[in-house]
């Protein structure tokens, strides 16, 4: 399976960002076949305030149903023969807006959605601030899709800071976690490349990361988000990256890496059998592994604040499943390469 992140420069213009994606889809298309194609968090607005994202908005569609234009966009790409994911875009619930991503198999039907858990309300080191929740409602759902044999986990952007929700998705069966990001260019710099890392390194998956790059303006101000869209395999290596500006990279996800990373370290069957828990006085206790709680669907639940089955010492109630592995080197097989936006 082929995967490729696309990388734009979207502004407050949802049209314009449609037909920004369209081009980049099709010249990633044309160039690399990828089986799946990734966009980023909020593709079709960033910026304008939030006049911008109420008019980029979409009530989004019961199964089968007609969707919004950015809904459709998306849809009649899958029907080209490429599985989307459609990064996120805006959605407008019953009594607030979601951050939400929705995926379409490559016959055009979606397979997924899942609204972002952890909002970013932060301040960054230049003391601009950021209350995602000021806007937004937060999900409380982890989700998962499939396609053929790959099990894809959902999560957008500043959910990566919180290493407990991709175990989770690792334990449902996760191969492939995608991360579509509107990263800050101060918190890019030092943050985004470790963090994703990290995250593919621990739970022993492929993170795919599409970004948006370059500047964009919001009340007055020109802000920037750092790009540099990614692809991780299972052992931590970056297979594929975007530079600066409009592009794409793909990588060949390899099932066979996977198995071999997972046989060779399994981290998570160790977790299962002995784990390490701090009581409130901070002494250390090793016992026995206790099941996450999940739904009859197979979701582990999430609170009303996106905590993942945390108690009061704050453990996450996860056990492990799955193994995998790596080449020699732990790299992905050939096949990866970065395009660029033809001018």
């Amino acid at each position: 399976m082929r995967i490729s992140v696309v990388q734009m420069n979207q502004g407050s213009d949802k049209l314009a960002n449609i037909e920004q994606a369209r081009g980049l889809i099709g010249a990633a298309l044309a160039a690399d076949r990828p089986d799946v194609v990734s966009l980023p968090e909020t593709w079709t607005n960033l910026g304008g305030g939030r006049e911008a994202r109420e008019r980029a908005a979409e009530v989004l569609p019961e199964p089968g149903g007609m969707g919004g234009a950015a809904y459709e966009f998306m849809r009649e790409v899958a029907r080209q023969g490429v599985a989307v994911h459609g990064g996120s875009i805006i959605e407008r619930g019953p009594d607030t807006l979601f951050n939400t991503t929705v995926m379409f198999d490559r016959t055009g039907t979606e397979i997924a959605r899942y609204r972002k858990i952890h909002l970013f309300d932060i301040t960054s080191p230049d003391g601009t601030g950021y209350r995602e929740s000021a806007l937004y409602g937060a999900g409380d759902r982890l989700v998962t899709c499939r396609l053929g044999d790959t099990v894809f986990g959902l999560t957008i952007c500043y959910d990566m800071r919180f290493g407990e929700q991709y175990l989770a998705l690792r334990k449902l069966g996760a191969a492939v976690i995608f991360v579509p990001s509107n990263f800050t260019l101060q918190t890019g710099r030092d943050h985004w490349e470790p963090l994703l890392k990290v995250r593919a390194i621990e739970t022993q998956c492929w993170i795919v990361a599409a970004a948006s790059w370059g500047g964009y303006e919001e009340r007055g101000a020109t802000r920037h988000v750092y790009g540099h869209s990614l692809i991780a395999d299972p052992w931590g290596h970056v297979v594929a990256k975007c530079s600066d500006g409009l592009g794409w990279a793909t990588a060949r996800i390899d099932p066979a890496v996977t198995a071999r990373v997972r046989r060779d370290m399994p981290v998570l069957e160790h977790r299962a059998a002995r784990r390490v828990d701090m009581d409130a006085a901070g002494r250390v206790d090793i016992d026995a592994v206790r099941h996450g709680d999940m739904d009859a669907s197979g979701c582990v639940g999430i609170d009303a604040v996106g905590r993942v089955d945390m108690d009061a010492a704050g453990r996450a109630d996860m056990d492990a499943a799955g193994r995998g592995d790596r080449d020699d080197a732990g790299r992905a097989a050939s096949g990866q390469k970065a395009g660029r936006a033809p001018h």
